[in-house]
């Protein structure tokens, strides 16, 4: 447990200084709220789809398709849980429904399972990060939208992530990702390393607008926060009790599924004119109660599968 909390906290002072870079580039005038928006919109159509893609492109293995695969059932159901929870809970309320259901597995929990499982499990939380950014880019756009009953099927299936993730899939099966130009490679990892500082210093914008001490004295953020990393992993965990799978992928998954809010609220809230500075504030709280709860759901969930 405490090898886990020092991952966490790792990655948490990671992001801080990420945020710290963005408050001060906004506070200085060298970054504007349209530079942010703009920066924002380069993280969804852009650097999002590389970070599917890259992920995809590793050798194939009928055994890793086949644990790639039951990884995305359990995605799945996980993502399925957290969305009803949070709609269940938050039904009128945009932010904070968005907020709950959508975890930040790409920054904290992938170097989490890397750390405690090795490098080879990271392919297992693929599945479970491209299916949660296909939700955020249709079902949590829709939320935030407020026209969750009007899904238009082409600007979905247009979509970069959605695009990004069939075209990494098709790369994957097709054998083709672990045999790809090594420049173009190369490229796709080094647009896909922007994902994580670029996503903390737009959120570190959103916070220089804002006054900071109102952070801990907002009751609903605390609720999402509740909701987010107590409720919803612990129903993870329930339901990983019952899931067919070896102890590492359940492992994997529910580390996934403990995350903290993702950050990507906050920059959907700004594309779509909602409170992004409120959303950001449960981001960065909801990230340092991450350096508590990760590591006791993580703990209570390894006991009981």
């Amino acid at each position: 447990m405490m090898g886990v909390s020092a991952q966490v906290f790792r990655q948490l002072c990671i992001m801080l200084l990420y945020m710290l870079v963005g408050y001060t580039l906004y506070k200085k005038k060298i970054l504007t709220e349209a530079g942010s928006k703009e920066l924002a919109a380069m993280l969804v159509k852009i650097i999002i789809p590389a970070v599917i893609i890259n992920s995809f492109c590793s050798e194939y293995t009928p055994e890793k398709a086949q644990k790639i695969a039951l990884s995305a059932l359990g995605a799945a159901l996980l993502l399925g849980v957290s969305i009803l929870m949070a709609r269940l809970v938050f039904p009128h309320k945009p932010i904070e429904q968005f907020s709950a259901a959508f975890s930040n597995p790409g920054f904290i929990g992938l170097p989490l399972i890397q750390s405690m499982l090795g490098a080879d499990a990271a392919v297992l939380v693929v599945a479970f990060i491209a299916m949660l950014n296909i939700l955020q880019a249709s079902y949590g756009v829709c939320i935030l939208r407020e026209k969750q009953d009007k899904i238009k099927w082409k600007p979905l299936l247009l979509n970069p992530i959605v695009l990004g993730s069939v075209g990494g899939a098709a790369l994957f099966a097709s054998g083709l990702g672990a045999h790809i130009p090594d420049v173009v490679q190369t490229t796709l990892r080094g647009i896909s390393a922007l994902n994580s500082p670029l996503a903390m210093i737009v959120l570190g914008t959103y916070l220089a607008k804002e006054n900071v001490c109102s952070l801990v004295k907002t009751p609903m953020v605390y609720v999402v926060c509740i909701i987010r990393q107590i409720l919803i992993p612990i129903g993870s965990i329930l339901l990983l009790y019952l899931f067919p799978a070896d102890f590492n992928l359940k492992q994997v998954l529910l580390i996934a599924a403990a995350c903290p809010v993702g950050a990507n609220v906050a920059v959907y809230a700004q594309l779509y004119d909602k409170d992004y500075a409120y959303a950001g504030k449960i981001v960065v709280l909801s990230t340092l109660l991450a350096v508590l709860t990760m590591p006791i759901m993580i703990a209570a969930g390894s006991a009981l599968l």
